[in-house]
């Protein structure tokens, strides 16, 4: 007989690589690169962190993070994801996610929408303490 260890959890989430990351790996401009992998958390995470990071559209980043946030939730549930569990930062494919929700949670910091900025840091650590450590 068999038995399966109710206490580990269930097992990491590992996503397929995505459409988008050559093309962005190559220089291609995100905005190119989402209206042709619109389907990309990567290239959505791309825009946020740019749009984040020139600081001149908060409202502008959050929206493309949770767009890369909401397109990772499909991803993820389409490759067996349960609503919690690791998807390790160490997957490369499984970044696009991760930065999606990093952006999103300082998009939420910068707007002032508070309990959204805890919940989704909370949710990043969870995920992958790795990813919190290197990208909050």
């Amino acid at each position: 007989m068999d038995f399966n260890d109710l206490m580990a959890g269930p097992p990491p989430t590992l996503l397929p690589e995505d459409p988008a990351a050559a093309a962005l790996a190559a220089g291609d401009e995100p905005r190119a690169v989402v209206v042709a992998h619109p389907e990309s958390p990567l290239a959505w995470a791309v825009l946020a962190e740019g749009a984040l990071a020139e600081g001149t559209d908060d409202v502008v980043g959050y929206a493309f993070a949770r767009v890369g946030y909401h397109r990772s939730l499909d991803l993820l549930r389409r490759n067996g994801w349960k609503g919690h569990g690791p998807v390790p930062w160490d997957h490369v494919p499984n970044r696009g996610f991760l930065r999606a929700l990093a952006a999103l949670t300082k998009a939420a910091a910068a707007i002032g929408e508070t309990a959204e900025e805890e919940r989704c840091g909370q949710f990043l650590r969870d995920s992958s303490p790795e990813a919190y450590d290197a990208l909050m």
